[in-house]
């Protein structure tokens, strides 16, 4: 038996009933905690060296040939699905869950969140350093730029850049050449 697959019963028989992980996948220097929440990874996933899954307290769905690079970390306090072929990036963070600040009386931490929950559907690339916030909803076929910032909808097969993240082509759709 190899390592990484004797890793894989240790994490789901310390995180029994909440934390599931596919067959043929692969986690590798990885943190992994369900915390008080869920963590459901589909089969053959790869999960790389210094990336990061936290639950906290909501629920993380990923589906099948799901890859996350180093460095990256998924949040699942409001709720986070990933659907199947879906690629992050190194350095991406994905955080279905946003402080309050509207009270200045107040400290910040003790103001309530929101936890809208986030879901990224199937054949998503995400690049390097991007940020998906609280509320996002990436479709089917979009590519994320590296540095981009997603917030709202997207729309299926689009490729989405900047900062915050804008539609600037669509996949398959070829520009006309300039006369």
């Amino acid at each position: 038996m190899k390592l990484s697959e004797l890793k894989a019963i240790w994490l789901r028989l310390r995180y029994r009933g909440r934390l599931t992980i596919g067959e043929r996948s692969r986690i590798r220097g990885a943190i992994i905690d369900p915390g008080k929440g869920r963590i459901d990874i589909g089969k053959r996933a790869e999960i790389k060296h210094g990336a990061m899954i936290q639950a906290i307290e909501g629920t993380v769905t990923i589906g099948d040939h799901f890859s996350l690079n180093p460095y990256s970390i998924l949040y699942g306090s409001g709720g986070l699905t990933i659907g199947n072929w879906v690629r992050i990036a190194a350095h991406v963070v994905v955080i279905p869950a946003n402080h309050g600040f509207d009270d200045p009386d107040v400290p910040i931490k003790m103001q309530p969140e929101t936890r809208l929950g986030i879901v990224i559907e199937d054949d998503v690339w995400i690049g390097a350093g991007a940020v998906i916030l609280d509320g996002a909803h990436i479709s089917r076929g979009c590519v994320i730029g590296a540095g981009s910032v997603v917030r709202g909808r997207t729309d299926p097969l689009g490729i989405y850049v900047g900062s915050p993240a804008r539609k600037v082509a669509v996949r398959g759709v070829k520009k006309a050449a300039a006369v």
